[in-house]
């Protein structure tokens, strides 16, 4: 068999331990080349650029 707890965890000490499990926002610069926010370290969605260089050309959107 394998390990049993010796008591049960109380939902103080359940809430303490889950206290860091929340969600993190992401962080957000603005693309310079057209001003949009994006992911740090991604290229942009909006413009296909990363460091000044065209990665990908974005498709149009439908409407």
């Amino acid at each position: 068999m394998g390990a049993l707890p010796k008591q049960r965890v109380s939902h103080a000490r359940k809430g303490e331990r889950r206290a860091h499990f929340h969600l993190k926002l992401p962080k957000l610069v603005l693309c310079p080349q057209c001003r949009s926010p994006r992911l740090a370290h991604h290229a942009c969605p909006k413009c296909g650029t990363y460091r000044g260089r065209q990665i990908f050309w974005p498709k149009e959107r439908k409407r």
